[in-house]
């Protein structure tokens, strides 16, 4: 086991999208049992996961992510909860996350970049999401007619993209290393 920070690369939410998945959060509470919620603070899209890096590796990685500055900002659309895992014991739950051109090309090119930089390719599909809530704790849980409970759609504007720092034992527990500004769209 390596004692090397854990990272990863995501879109963040802005305030008003965090305090909207946070209202879900504390109704989905009665009605889940999951153990962990993700802290309103630490809710984004995940692009890339690192997981434990060396300082010159990351220096690296930070400097190449600068071509991101390039990109140009796009909107995106948050669609209903949903499920990973089995249906009786589902170990996340998570808002979903409109699967747009912009959106998988960027996801492309972070994933390129990471590559360049040393870091393995994702074999999954990208499957884009908002995590609330993970690790399934008991039995039952009434999850009949929550997609159409939690339907709301919300459009995000992707803005930036930010570089956090994992720290499991903090709340919360993502810190900002690195943030690339997207271009405006022209009008």
């Amino acid at each position: 086991m390596t004692n090397e920070p854990h990272y990863f690369i995501a879109i963040p939410l802005q305030e008003g999208h965090k305090a909207h998945f946070f209202k879900w959060q504390l109704n989905l509470r009665e009605e889940l049992p999951y153990k962990q919620w993700t802290n309103k603070e630490d809710l984004h899209i995940t692009l890339k996961f690192l997981g434990a890096v060396n300082s010159n590796k990351l220096y690296f990685l930070l400097n190449s992510l600068n071509v991101l500055k390039k990109s140009t900002q796009f909107k995106i659309t948050t669609a209903s909860i949903g499920f990973f895992g089995s249906p009786k014991k589902p170990r996340v739950l998570w808002a979903g996350v409109e699967k747009t051109e912009p959106l998988v090309a960027l996801h492309e090119t972070v994933e390129d970049i990471a590559a360049k930089s040393g870091f393995q390719k994702d074999t999954r599909s990208f499957s884009p999401h908002i995590t609330l809530a993970k690790k399934w704790n008991g039995e039952g849980g009434n999850k009949s007619g929550l997609k159409k409970q939690y339907d709301q759609q919300l459009n995000l504007t992707v803005n930036q993209v930010v570089v956090y720092r994992i720290f499991p034992d903090r709340t919360p527990k993502y810190e900002v290393v690195a943030s690339y500004e997207l271009k405006r769209e022209v009008d």
